[in-house]
């Protein structure tokens, strides 16, 4: 059985583009956001970035804090 890569795009695409979407709008969030649960606003750009899908993930569930 041989994989073929083109069966795939049409479910990788949009998974590629909501993962891509998802850690600009956490790291926008960080740059407006003034207070964090825990750290800093540079560890959670590194973790936004670095962990691309997770790290937005535990940034909203963890890391912002109130307005």
């Amino acid at each position: 059985m041989q994989l073929n890569s083109h069966e795939y795009l049409p479910i990788l695409i949009p998974l590629i583009i909501l993962q891509i979407g998802l850690a600009i709008y956490a790291i926008v969030d960080v740059l407006k956001h003034p207070h964090y649960k825990f750290g800093n606003q540079i560890i959670w750009i590194i973790i936004c970035a670095v962990f691309s899908f997770m790290g937005p993930i535990i940034y909203f569930a963890f890391g912002k804090g109130e307005d």
